[in-house]
């Protein structure tokens, strides 16, 4: 089994065909073919389904190309950083849900850059799920979110506690609500939540929940991914809504948006550092730690002094 082997492998199963596989590599149709023979041959088990339509991957091939997805990836960092090297330069890439991603990263990827100039980062905004699979798939080597989701592969390290808050028009009858508890009167209310997958959804449930109010009891009228749109949809009357308190500052602040505290004791959450468990860091992390440690003090003792190559 070699990489080549697998590239071809994979790209059949992206394209749905040995022909657009051999023309994406530039190989021969009958090379790729033989690539996917003595794959199978070694494994002992047919890959792909074959048929007029076209060609589909088998039980087995839906397994096998779990693993060499990661490969190929690995493979591409690993010239990417390589690449680099030779230039002097190393590349870090980050995956970060989108609070952390607007509000936190720009100052410490300043900071970064005042310290370690030659370092290249890479950003990929996601929302906290998708962090996660960036990290495992090893597209990403570190990751920022805003919840802490149900996977033991990854260390999640808190180091910035946000606050969550609903948010209305700056209108009445809103202005009179101001003083009250929003468990009260949000089951009443259009809502507009985050998408599935969002660290402020999964949270926004969790501190609703522990209020006495499942997301289910609410009249959600719509999910959406920007919170952009969210904002100025609630400002235009469509509903209210649970953002963080950074993503609303300035809308708050002018008065065209309230902010209502969840819950009476306030709507806490963590803004995590995160990074695979069984994935040594590489040195352009450990280096991004240590400038956060300055910024936030203590978060390079909560990570694993073994975990730098």
């Amino acid at each position: 089994m070699n990489l080549k082997q697998l590239e071809a492998f994979v790209r059949i199963a992206e394209l749905k065909s040995f022909s657009k596989a051999a023309k994406y590599l530039y190989l021969t149709q009958p090379t790729v073919s033989a690539h996917i023979a003595s794959l199978e041959k070694e494994l002992g088990e047919a890959l792909f389904i074959r048929d007029t339509k076209g060609v589909e991957l088998s039980e087995a091939g839906r397994e096998l190309y779990a693993y060499a997805e990661q490969m190929l990836v690995i493979e591409k960092k690993i010239q990417e950083h390589f690449e680099y090297r030779k230039r002097g330069k190393s590349v870090l890439h980050i995956a970060a849900s989108t609070i952390p991603s607007q509000y936190l990263l720009p100052e410490i990827m300043a900071r970064f850059r005042e310290r370690w100039p030659e370092e290249q980062l890479k950003v990929t905004e996601t929302d906290s799920a998708g962090v996660v699979d960036e990290l495992l798939s090893r597209r990403a080597d570190i990751g920022f979110t805003g919840t802490v989701l149900d996977d033991h592969r990854c260390i999640y390290i808190p180091f910035y506690e946000d606050e969550l808050v609903v948010i209305t028009p700056g209108t009445e009858p809103f202005l009179s609500l101001q003083g009250s508890d929003p468990e009260k009167w949000i089951r009443k209310e259009p809502v507009i939540l985050r998408e599935e997958g969002s660290g402020t959804r999964r949270e926004a449930g969790r501190l609703l929940a522990e209020a006495g109010v499942a997301l289910e009891d609410l009249n959600i009228v719509a999910s959406i991914q920007n919170q952009e749109t969210i904002k100025r949809s609630v400002g235009n009357g469509m509903g209210i809504s649970i953002l963080s308190a950074l993503a609303a500052e300035e809308e708050i602040r002018s008065g065209r948006l309230l902010a209502f505290p969840l819950r009476r004791e306030g709507g806490k959450r963590n803004i995590n550092l995160v990074f695979e468990k069984e994935f040594p860091l590489m040195p352009a992390a450990g280096r991004f730690i240590d400038v956060m440690e300055n910024m936030y003090p203590g978060i390079r003792a909560c990570c694993r002094k073994d975990s730098f190559v």
